[in-house]
């Protein structure tokens, strides 16, 4: 038996009208295609259902008996129904981001409240894990998108540039005043006692390029995990560091002299990464412009 659920519809809707032509204004549909869709039915469960006169239908002893047997299986397919359509708006009504930790504690908590404001039925839920875990959460589905400095590509991932930031060099308090002041040559480095972040990060990978000449090794020199630790150290007088300019706001925060690199000035894209072949949101296209807007005044 091949019974369908438009034909059970109309069956059911026949029975409550006691009309094949309210049937079918009620659908809608035309009522040849009502009729059809009865006859259809009528062939598969090998009965006839109603009695027409020119006046009224009647339920046939086989139409009785299928009545409660549709209702029953049309209530159930309306339940599936509701609870499909409400997991998949629950769904779109969630964003899962994952960010490194400094670019979630400088660019996002502006780029969440303002998001939130323009689309108040999304929840935006931020996950703040290290460069490898955000590639990680992405891939395993459990982040809609990641954001970070994917410096080479990652294989099941696409990577979108969103926006470029340039290196600068902060320094303690003491040493200079504070405040972001003129831009400075990579010359200016030499000498000065640093703190880096490990010599297997990718912004540390790209720093180290332009502190040596080609082949030097990298100095011996106190490494951080986290961009805001190196911040701390240097307020703390351990030394100078160099970081992006989306860290330009936290470095201000703790009266550090900070100033653009130049001679070569060095640019970082951060990129919106995805994972390959994935539906991305519409949310998701919204939340990256927020992060570019956020991002435009400190690219420096």
């Amino acid at each position: 038996m091949n019974v369908s659920s438009r034909q059970l519809l109309a069956f059911l809707e026949i029975c409550r009208l006691q009309s094949f032509a309210r049937a079918a204004e009620s659908i809608p549909m035309s009522p040849s295609g009502v009729s059809m869709l009865v006859k259809d039915l009528e062939g598969q469960v090998g009965a006839r259902l109603f009695d027409r006169t020119t006046r009224a239908v009647a339920l046939t002893d086989a139409g009785r008996r299928l009545q409660p047997v549709a209702e029953r299986i049309v209530g159930e397919l309306r339940d599936l129904q509701a609870v499909i359509g409400g997991a998949e708006a629950a769904v779109r009504a969630r964003l899962d981001v994952a960010a490194t930790p400094m670019v979630s504690a400088t660019l996002l908590p502006h780029v969440v409240r303002e998001f939130g404001k323009s689309h108040p039925h999304v929840r935006v839920h931020l996950a703040d894990v290290d460069v490898n875990m955000v590639r990680r959460r992405v891939l395993e589905e459990e982040a809609d998108i990641g954001l970070g400095f994917f410096i080479k590509p990652a294989a099941g991932l696409v990577r979108e540039p969103l926006c470029r930031f340039r290196l600068m060099r902060i320094s303690p308090p003491a040493t200079q005043p504070p405040g972001l002041g003129p831009s400075r040559p990579w010359s200016s480095l030499k000498g000065l006692p640093l703190v880096s972040l490990p010599t297997d990060n990718p912004i540390q990978a790209l720093i180290e390029k332009h502190l040596g000449r080609p082949g030097d090794e990298p100095q011996e020199r106190p490494r951080m995990n986290l961009i805001g630790t190196l911040i701390a150290m240097v307020q703390a007088g351990h030394g100078h560091a160099i970081v992006p300019s989306f860290a330009l706001d936290e470095c201000l925060r703790h009266q550090l002299s900070v100033a653009m690199l130049v001679e070569p000035a060095v640019h970082l894209d951060l990129y919106l990464v995805s994972r390959r072949g994935a539906q991305v949101k519409p949310a998701a296209a919204a939340f990256a412009e927020g992060v570019m807007k956020a991002a435009a005044r400190l690219a420096g």
